[in-house]
């Protein structure tokens, strides 16, 4: 039964639409998602009640796809390395050769350019890092605890433990993404800006959605269940 006390992550869980309605409200759905709506709203001045009618009313949309709480751990990792990892892969040197044109072309007029290109770059270095990291130590440990193994995650001891590393680093790459957003004005093309400027402007936009989405499969569906299928491995009789 959904209501004001479910968390914000668990409605995009049930229909990944909704993370449109908490967008365009200004709520974060993806690393302050275990927050309660009711919680939420408080903060951002809002009725809860009515924002719930909202949700609840609101249709699926076409391109919502399979519940993905139906999906196994396994199949859900595969999801997440097809989509976002691939994406993030293929756009992050494509973004960073864009920065650096632009920071060249328009960094006397606009000197916040030379500032957003140094962030990215070490946006780009950490993120490479962090896909490194769950493709070859926390995807292949839950696709090992889904196949029985209680001890799946090795000399990590828990996979609470590199969880905790992959969330901590989910809200770093998203507060420097933030600053971006801030910094360029919500990836606002000024007047004089060429071609290159609007295409990485609108290419960071994408970037920052994509990345929204992928956070919330992760540490609002994909850690959680993990983290209790180990519990239960390791508490078998």
């Amino acid at each position: 039964m959904l209501n004001t006390q479910t968390t914000v992550g668990d409605f995009v869980a049930w229909r990944p639409g909704l993370s449109r309605v908490f967008r365009d409200r200004g709520i974060d759905f993806c690393c302050g998602g275990k927050r309660s709506l009711a919680d939420v709203c408080q903060e951002k001045g809002l009725d809860a009640g009515s924002l719930l009618q909202t949700l609840l009313a609101s249709p699926p949309a076409p391109a919502d796809g399979p519940c993905l709480t139906d999906l196994s751990l396994t199949s859900l990792c595969d999801l997440i390395e097809k989509t976002h990892h691939a994406y993030v892969k293929a756009e992050l040197p494509r973004l960073s050769e864009l920065a650096g044109k632009v920071a060249k072309a328009h960094g006397s007029n606009h000197p916040e350019m030379r500032q957003v290109h140094q962030l990215f770059l070490a946006v780009r270095e950490e993120l490479e890092s962090h896909l490194a990291k769950e493709e070859r130590i926390l995807f292949p440990a839950i696709r090992g605890l889904e196949a029985g193994d209680a001890m799946a995650c090795g000399h990590c001891g828990s996979v609470s433990n590199p969880i905790r590393v992959m969330e901590m680093e989910h809200d770093s790459a998203g507060a420097a993404l933030e600053q971006l957003r801030r910094l360029t004005g919500n990836f606002t093309p000024p007047a004089d800006a060429c071609g290159s400027f609007r295409a990485l402007l609108d290419g960071w936009r994408e970037f920052e959605e994509n990345l929204h989405q992928h956070v919330h499969k992760e540490n609002n569906i994909l850690f959680p269940r993990a983290v209790v299928l180990e519990t239960r491995l390791r508490h078998a009789p």
